[in-house]
């Protein structure tokens, strides 16, 4: 990933709305979720969800697929996972012995 694709990526996830947004289409997987059950699920009106999906578009995170009058927004875990690797590139290179890496979360049910 270019920085400049990580800063747009970055700055996307930086408003509550969006990082909520995201965070939702992350759970859903695949399959993602409908714009309206995403506006519904986080209380925000569809034009404000609207706003914040295409900035998520723009900046590559989400990809959409219009089913008939509504629209079925997914994550785009190859870009996620991109901003992870860009993020954590080199990570404890000056010090091999450290221990940088995200210690494993327990599962959850």
């Amino acid at each position: 990933m270019e920085t400049k694709n990580a800063i747009a990526a970055l700055t996307a996830l930086g408003h509550g709305t969006r990082l909520a947004a995201f965070r939702l289409l992350v759970q859903a997987g695949p399959a993602g979720r409908l714009a309206g059950d995403i506006a519904a699920a986080l209380q925000v009106p569809p034009a404000t969800l609207s706003f914040h999906l295409k900035e998520l578009l723009q900046a590559g995170l989400v990809q959409s697929e219009s089913q008939g009058r509504t629209v079925c927004y997914r994550a785009r875990f190859d870009a996620m996972n991109g901003l992870i690797d860009y993020l954590t590139d080199n990570c404890c290179a000056a010090s091999p012995a450290a221990q940088c890496a995200p210690a494993p979360r327990p599962r959850r049910c």
